[in-house]
């Protein structure tokens, strides 16, 4: 099975698993609810966003030290290994952003204000819901193809059939 399948796999599940619990969640019926659930995600957007711009940022980096480790190894390297780096990259790149702008939303502040539309709260919780599931599944899409592709590495640098790709 290709890497990128493993990792839609866990993206659409993560997905999946948000969609559920947003569910369980109910409805939401006053902009007062809407504002007690917003500074609850707040908090753990926040450290959900930096932690996520963190690693996403790390994983770039690292990315850069494998394509050398890759390149000055005795073993000849398909370019699936190059393809799946490079979709690596992509999917930190996608989480950083992701993060970055949960972080770049979280910092607008909430409060009860009069000029507002009724279903103003509400909605701002649901996007912000569905950032915080959306940055949490790229996160998890990106650690599983980079589980794949480290093991792909070291299964043709190992010595012996101990590992397998």
């Amino acid at each position: 099975m290709r890497n990128w399948y493993w990792s839609l796999a866990v993206f659409t599940g993560i997905c999946l698993f948000g969609y559920a619990a947003r569910q369980a969640i109910g409805n939401i019926y006053s902009s007062g609810e809407a504002i007690v659930l917003l500074e609850s995600l707040g908090r753990s957007g926040l450290y959900l966003g930096s932690a996520g711009a963190t690693a996403s940022a790390t994983t770039l980096a690292l990315m850069l030290t494998l394509i050398g480790m890759v390149r000055r190894a005795d073993q000849d390297f398909s370019d699936q290994v190059y393809i799946n780096i490079d979709s690596i990259a992509k999917l930190a790149t996608a989480s950083l952003m992701a993060s970055l702008i949960l972080l770049l939303v979280l910092v607008f502040p909430v409060g009860e204000f009069d000029d507002m539309p009724e279903n103003w709260y509400p909605r701002l919780y649901e996007g912000l819901f569905a950032l915080t599931v959306m940055v949490v599944a790229l996160l998890s899409s990106t650690v599983t193809m980079l589980y794949r592709t480290v093991r792909h590495v070291i299964a043709h640098i190992t010595p012996g059939q101990s590992v397998s790709s």
